[in-house]
């Protein structure tokens, strides 16, 4: 007899532990369970002294009616207050449908002097057919600090100077609190910094992280003009209170000659006489950001002309550098008076420049003087063979 009443014991505690009323983890829906649950993925926390507690609740019906379920609260610490939240108001019922799951939440106010300690709850959600319990444990103790870190996909970019040089960085919340994040940056000079959030165009200077969580960023980076190849640091930060984190990013600047060919004053034009040598001063510029090297003159003129250009060659002009050649232009010597185009080049490498010379070329003096010459004598032969054989 008595062997008989400890079976039914056990098998009484075995049966209460799994009722549904006491359901505090959410059952396998497999094992052919029917029921409400109630759900959070925390339930025991450590949080700060004094500080509300706000956690998200689930709610599933396994395979029963249609629920309206009644939010209570079967046990409460002293002094605190518990509001059940819905859609941002306070909310005492929630519905739910067969094999559907309603989310809520839940707020914990601790009274005003609540002393370090572990305080525990027992909230319940009664509904037409069953009853779902949760528990919960708060601890009012050490916690995580605020923290704040920073990490690039990609620290270290290479590219020309013309480029733009974009970086993907994951800002992430390593504390149990939620933080607006400041972003800095520490550029060179001349340099421009940009933060947007990823795959987005609008630009932030600070950004609201979630506790646990992390956003990924886009720092675009934008040099100055005349910046020289090389290699350049670029420091980001966020800093929020105590809690700071910071990348460093480098810039890989290669650079490139951008050459330009004109003349001391600007003018592509001038004179010059068909036959004869024209000096033409010319300025060749180096705008990049890297030297150009054995710089090439050269030109494209009219059949018969002459093009000379002292030097031909120029070995190296420095960013932002220039360098003067002497050209020699001649045209043909039968060349009709009237205006021609000659285009001029420099090239190094990948990188030319070119430009248009218009010139206006005049017929030789010489030839009209040679010219008048015959049509004097011409007139002074005329007139002698008139005044011989006029009076016959």
């Amino acid at each position: 007899m008595m062997r008989f009443f400890v079976v039914l014991v056990i098998a009484g505690l075995a049966l209460g532990q799994v009722a549904p009323g006491a359901a505090w983890a959410a059952p396998n829906p497999a094992s052919g369970y029917r029921g409400l649950s109630l759900f959070t993925q925390f339930p025991t926390q450590t949080v700060r002294a004094g500080e509300p507690v706000t956690l998200s609740l689930t709610l599933h019906n396994y395979g029963l009616p249609p629920q309206v379920a009644t939010l209570s609260v079967a046990q409460s610490a002293s002094g605190w207050k518990v509001n059940f939240l819905g859609a941002g108001r306070a909310v005492g019922a929630v519905a739910v449908a067969t094999d559907q799951e309603a989310t809520f939440s839940v707020r914990l106010d601790p009274p005003a002097q609540a002393r370090p300690a572990t305080y525990r709850f027992v909230l319940e959600a009664k509904g037409q057919d069953a009853t779902a319990e949760l528990p919960l444990a708060l601890t009012f103790g050490q916690v995580v600090p605020a923290r704040l870190s920073l990490q690039a996909e990609l620290p270290v970019l290479r590219g020309s100077g013309s480029s733009g040089f974009k970086y993907r960085v994951t800002l992430r919340n390593d504390s149990d609190q939620d933080v607006l994040a400041n972003l800095e940056a520490q550029i060179p000079k001349g340099f421009q910094v940009m933060f947007t959030i990823a795959f987005g165009s609008q630009q932030v200077t600070s950004l609201p992280v979630k506790a646990g969580e992390s956003k990924d960023l886009d720092v675009d980076v934008t040099l100055p003009q005349d910046v020289r190849a090389g290699t350049y640091n670029v420091t980001v930060r966020a800093v929020s209170g105590e809690a700071r984190a910071e990348q460093k990013l480098t810039l890989e600047v290669t650079g490139r000659p951008d050459l330009s060919i004109t003349t001391p004053d600007g003018r592509l034009s001038g004179r010059a006489t068909a036959g004869q040598d024209t000096p033409i001063k010319l300025v060749v510029k180096n705008r990049g950001s890297a030297p150009a090297r054995n710089v090439e003159i050269s030109s494209f003129e009219q059949t018969g002309w002459q093009v000379r250009f002292e030097p031909k060659q120029i070995a190296e002009i420095a960013p932002k550098g220039e360098s003067e050649v002497n050209a020699t232009i001649k045209p043909s010597s039968k060349a009709i008076a009237g205006d021609y185009m000659l285009t001029l080049r420099a090239s190094a490498g990948d990188s030319t420049a070119s430009a248009d010379f218009r010139l206006q070329v005049d017929t030789s003096t010489r030839w009209g003087l040679v010219a008048i010459l015959l049509i004097a004598v011409a007139v002074g032969v005329l007139g002698l063979v008139v005044s011989r054989y006029g009076r016959r």
